[in-house]
Formats: C-alpha cells, structure tokens, sequence
C-alpha cells in the first residue's frame, strides 16, 4: 500500500440522495464510511422537485426537518387529459403521511449530505474517482481519484464499494457491469419559471396529452408542473421513445405545450429562471447484477428510476438504506465465502422490493407508453372513476402500504404479485461470485 493510500471500511462513490443515505445509515451503524463527491454543494440537477409521501417517510427516516424553510407540502396529484382533470389526494391509509414535498434539487443534496456527515460519514468534496482499485481475482477494493482543483492523485481503499454515481454509472461500467439495452431508457428535461399564481399550488400537476413537435404522435410520457412556494414551478416533460419512433426533441415539444398555457399563469420565456436543462433517466434495473465481486450498485447507478412514473429519489433513498444495512451486517463476518453470502442479499432484498414490480413496469413501459404515452391509460372511463383513478395512481407511485386494509392496496398489491417471479440463471449467479 502506497503512503498515498486512504483506508476505510466502505467508500461511497457520489453523494445524491442514494449515496447520501447509504453512508448516513452506515455511520449510525457504527461503519467508518468515506463519501466521495466530484463537485461541491450546493448544486444543481436535473429533476422534478417532488416527492411522494413515500419519500417523505424516507427524509424522516433519515432525520430530515421536513419542517424547516424551503420545504413545500403537496395533497395529492392532478392529472390533465383531454380537456378533463382529476385530483388524486395521498391516501390516508397505512405507515407513509398523508402529504408529499417539493424542494429544488440545488440544496436538496446538500441536505441529505449534511445529515451524513452529522451521523458520521466522512465526505470528501471535490473529489472524483476515476477507476475501481481491484486485487488478483478481479474484487473492487478501493478506488483511485482526483481531488481538489489541482486535481492530486489519491487511492481510496475499502473491502467494500457502494457506488452511487448516477446515470453515468463509471465505477459500475469499469467493473463490466453494461447497462441493459433491452430496458427502458428515458430522457428528462426541466426549467423553473417565476409564476406567483401557480407556485404555492398544492397538487403536483400531471399533463398526458402532449404532442411531439416532430412526429404529431402523442409524446411517450407525460409533462409536469411542479410548485415549488418559493415564487416559482419546475416545469418539464419526461419522454421514453420507442425504438420504432426515433428520438423526441423536448425542447420544442416543450415550447409546443407552453404555448397552450393561460397568460396568467406566466409560463413565458420573460419568466424563465433557469436554462432548459436535461438528463438520462435509466429505468427498471437496466444494469445487473447490483451486487458483483465487492461493488453494490444503488440509485441510478443501479437503473432503478421507476418505469412507472420516472420517479427515482425515493427508489435511490431507499436503496442507500438497504445497501448500508446489507454491508454492516457482512462486515460482522470475516472476509471470505461468509461475507460474500451477506454481501449478496442485497440483490435479493433490492428484487422482494422492487422485483416484480418493475417487470411489470418495463412491460407496461414498453406496450403501451413507449408507444402511445399516458394517454390511453387516463381515457374518459378511467378519469370518470374515483375507483380506477385512485388504484391507477397508487400502482404508478408505487404507493402502497404492507400491511394495509385498504381495498386498493390490496388489489394493487394482488396485480403486482401476479407477475412471475424472474428466473435464476445459475451460471450468472456463479459468475458474480467469484
């Protein structure tokens, strides 16, 4: 080991929500924990802004004052189709509260990795890695990086990695982990505008009867219209082209949707308080295994933004903390098979979670709104319907509650069970093992 060399029990790579959650959760486990950030806080980035209440039981998991300045509570959601509208409270029922948040992802991060660091991490800023440091069998055991503005080589070593870098997935793609091109890949884009009249709305607007400006043909995805209560909105649209349609340009697609808007609402290029910023959204376990030879994939890193709705903070959150709980309990076992068994129910916790529903996800992703967008799931005959409208928007947030005696927890629950589990190749299996 070089004088260079830093050690610790686990390095985090990237400090979002995921990263973040994964080392505050180790730190309360007692684990020395370094996160390493490429950039500084605060800082910008592509997203929606809101949260659903699942994400708001996460922030108070994590210690978050979700009632301290700059934090904006939600009742529910409104869709738009076809001239028609519907509100969809947050249910009342199970464990998750009954609101959800909205908060610009400028500050949001920094949050997460504020009450990191308070619980114990260690977070290294302006520090970036650029490749898995790996023994003679191929194991991750650390990472070499750059760090400040005169960017001074460091190696970083740990028996365990989580990577959290984002769509780019770098540590992830060094370790030949390939993202899946057979899974759903979408695209976002958003820019905020100053609208006093819209900013302190109290539901998450939803538009699915958007037109590309190219094609004509309805955009596969849907627009949004977030408040943020600080005298301005996030406004974007996500898309997931089919293969057959070619690419969508969000941006005159967006310009397309704008133009409908009432003047009031102040959805102008004179309101504008950002530039149109964009981002990939990889979807639905588009990279496997999210655990192989020493390296836990969580977040985007790992492809688990929804293919249901796009939503990927919660998912990323929630992940943080299951790979902390997975890695602090291994690291009560000698290196070695024993380890490596705890180590591998990460996959398995990650798949009970979110498993099943995300093979429905990416099938629905890929018959219907790939193809034909949102549309035909909010036709008059579903907007019309209390019943439909409400199973619909719990099985697209995900928002069901185990155990729970609502009705259409229940259903949703059924549905979702009904999909075949996914089979295990042996062989793969074997092969992440060694």
């Amino acid at each position: 080991m070089g004088t260079d060399d830093h050690q610790t029990q686990v390095i985090v790579v990237g400090a979002g929500p995921a990263g973040s959650a994964a080392a505050l959760f180790l730190a309360r486990a007692g684990v020395d924990v370094l996160l390493l950030e490429k950039g500084t806080f605060p800082r910008d980035k592509v997203c929606g802004d809101g949260l659903t209440p699942r994400g708001v039981q996460q922030l108070v998991r994590m210690g978050v004052d979700i009632d301290a300045p700059g934090w904006t509570r939600t009742k529910g959601m409104r869709w738009v189709c076809g001239g028609r509208q519907v509100h969809i409270d947050w249910p009342r029922s199970g464990s998750n509260p009954d609101f959800g948040l909205t908060r610009s992802r400028h500050d949001f991060d920094d949050i997460l990795a504020r009450q990191a660091v308070a619980a114990g991490a260690r977070l290294c800023l302006e520090t970036k890695a650029t490749g898995p440091l790996t023994d003679r069998a191929g194991r991750i055991v650390g990472v070499s990086a750059v760090t400040g503005a005169d960017r001074q080589p460091k190696n970083y070593r740990a028996p365990v990695v989580i990577a959290a870098d984002g769509a780019s997935a770098r540590t992830a793609l060094a370790m030949g982990l390939e993202r899946d091109p057979g899974k759903p890949m979408a695209t976002a884009a958003r820019r905020y505008y100053r609208s006093e009249t819209r900013t302190h709305d109290p539901y998450l607007e939803l538009w699915a009867d958007l037109l590309c400006s190219r094609t004509g043909r309805d955009l596969p995805g849907y627009g949004w219209i977030f408040p943020l209560g600080d005298g301005r909105v996030n406004v974007g649209l996500g898309a997931l082209p089919h293969r057959g349609h070619g690419s969508v340009d969000l941006r005159a697609t967006m310009d397309q949707w704008l133009a409908r808007m009432p003047p009031h609402w102040e959805l102008r290029e004179e309101n504008a308080d950002s530039p149109l910023r964009s981002a990939a959204l990889p979807m639905g376990f588009n990279r496997r295994p999210q655990y192989r030879r020493g390296l836990l994939l969580v977040g985007d890193s790992g492809g688990m933004v929804s293919p249901w709705s796009g939503e990927g903070i919660v998912q990323a959150m929630e992940a943080g903390e299951i790979a902390a709980e997975t890695v602090a309990l291994a690291l009560h076992r000698p290196a070695g098979p024993g380890r490596e068994q705890a180590l591998h129910q990460y996959v398995s916790e990650v798949n009970r979670r979110w498993g099943r529903y995300y093979r429905l996800g990416n099938t629905i992703a890929d018959l219907v709104f790939a193809r034909y967008g949102y549309r035909p799931l909010l036709n008059r005959r579903v907007m019309a319907s209390p019943a439909l409208v409400h199973t619909l928007a719990r099985l697209l947030t995900h928002g069901t509650d185990a155990p729970s005696d609502d009705l259409i927890d229940t259903v949703v629950r059924g549905l979702v069970r009904m999909v075949p589990a996914p089979r295990r190749r042996v062989r793969g299996l074997d092969a992440h093992r060694r």
